[in-house]
């Protein structure tokens, strides 16, 4: 297990650390049933994920994305499933702060124990009415909505004659709500990410936020420094932290995999494994990981230190996006090199390599997208001769 200095390591790494053998042993479970067994998030409420950057009315002192970071990747290297519900949570507990003060007292009544899933995705429709909003739709990948508490959800609201077409996030409670089964996926098998659905649910004004107060990121009557950030600066983060660990998960198993072969005696068609194949892809492979946790790192700290310019969101999405790529051609060749044996269904490998090429393939982490608007931003590509 990797944890950062001992003399940096903040109480939900610690925290995670603990957790971290648990959610190892209910692993192959999550993958098998497609969603967290009860311990596990029961271990992830209690570290204090789900509440890490929740909002005073929580109870709870809103934390920073580096010790998030550090967190969720040590969770990570057992299981990337939990990772990601950890992670994910934490980011949509996070964006509560810009509700109205009445909808976060609703949200957060019994305190940091409450759990708060997000589909950020426009896939449903909302329409004013006295005192609030009629909201229908359904909407998909909603991680961890199968045990959480309340649901973020974004709807279109039609325009007027006067008044252009809009996004706005609500917030729902799970009793309002339907869960349909609808994850079934090779990677990332245990978040559980199935679709919310709404039909003519009301959703009272002091629950709901334009969309643009969350993508400005400055929450009014917050002064944490979490709750006065750009959307677009951290939210990658969130997506690779679970990645990083993974990805260092990955590594020991391969390493697991691969020692037993070496020295092996020859014999038969298959001629006994060389070390320095091996030596130069362990090198390789670590060298990879701790250059993709640096790009993450430099994220985390920007973040924490507020930086607001378009620029560095846009940088901050870039190396995001960059370290997931890393990670998922890293992990793709450990399970190339370790073997026909790192091939069987049940091998943890496998999953990892699963949950990160699932997770590099989420639109938050797609590459050409964030290089095109960092590049946008930088003055645009040359112009051809």
């Amino acid at each position: 297990m990797t944890l950062p200095d001992e003399r940096t390591v903040s109480p939900l790494v610690t925290a995670a650390a603990a957790a971290a053998p648990l959610a190892a042993r209910y692993a192959r479970e999550a993958d098998t049933e497609r969603r967290l067994s009860r311990p596990v998030v029961e271990a992830l409420i209690e570290a204090g994920f789900t509440s890490h950057f929740a909002p005073r009315e929580a109870g709870s002192v809103a934390g920073g994305f580096a010790d998030l970071l550090a967190a969720v990747a040590v969770l990570g290297e057992g299981c990337t499933s939990a990772a990601w519900c950890a992670s994910v949570t934490a980011s949509a507990g996070r964006l509560t702060a810009y509700l109205p003060p009445a909808g976060r007292e609703a949200v957060w009544e019994k305190g940091p124990q409450t759990v708060v899933s997000a589909g950020l995705i426009p896939a449903g429709s909302a329409e004013r009415v006295p005192g609030g909003w009629l909201v229908s739709g359904t909407w998909p990948y909603v991680s961890a909505v199968d045990f959480s508490d309340w649901t973020l959800v974004a709807a279109r609201v039609p325009g007027g004659e006067d008044v252009a077409p809009a996004v706005r996030v609500l917030a729902v409670p799970s009793a309002d709500l339907a869960v349909e089964d609808t994850w079934r996926t090779a990677g990332l098998r245990g978040t559980g990410s199935n679709s919310a659905v709404l039909d003519r649910v009301l959703v009272p004004e002091e629950r709901s936020v334009p969309l643009e107060v969350l993508l400005d990121g400055t929450a009014r009557d917050s002064p944490a420094c979490c709750h006065r950030v750009p959307l677009k600066a951290g939210n990658g983060l969130t997506l690779a932290a679970p990645l990083l660990g993974a990805a260092r998960g990955a590594l020991t198993r391969w390493r697991e995999l691969v020692d037993g072969r070496l020295g092996a005696a020859g014999g038969g068609i298959t001629a006994a494994p060389e070390a320095g194949p091996f030596e130069q892809q362990l090198a390789r492979a670590e060298g990879e990981i701790d250059a993709a946790g640096l790009l993450l790192e430099r994220v985390a700290r920007s973040v924490d230190a507020g930086a607001r310019s378009a620029l560095g969101s846009a940088r901050n999405g870039r190396d995001c996006a960059l370290a997931a790529d890393m990670l998922a051609a890293t992990v793709d060749r450990l399970l190339r090199t370790a073997g026909t044996r790192a091939q069987a269904e049940e091998e943890g490998l496998l999953r990892r390599w699963r949950d990160v090429s699932g997770g590099a393939g989420h639109s938050g982490l797609q590459f050409a997208t964030a290089a095109g608007a960092y590049a946008r931003l930088l003055g645009g590509a040359p112009s051809a001769a």
